[in-house]
């Protein structure tokens, strides 16, 4: 993979804030993150870098999102 990108672009992939409130822990959407994927590698996209991160939601819940960043 060539890593002389020309441009980039930043997704953030965040799971339900209902969820979170409602089962205080759930997944991040798999199938989001699936098409997601999916529709950028068709576009000619790379993923250069992905991370996890948590994000607090009101004062007693996490909110977990997948931040990737693509290049091209």
């Amino acid at each position: 993979m060539d890593s002389n990108f020309k441009e980039y672009k930043v997704v953030r992939i965040s799971e339900s804030g209902c969820s979170a409130i409602f089962f205080g822990s759930a997944n991040l959407p798999l199938k989001k993150i699936e098409k997601t994927l999916n529709d950028a590698a068709k576009e000619g996209w790379h993923v250069v870098f992905q991370v996890v991160e948590n994000k607090r939601t009101l004062l007693l819940w996490s909110r977990e999102s997948l931040v990737v960043t693509f290049g091209r």
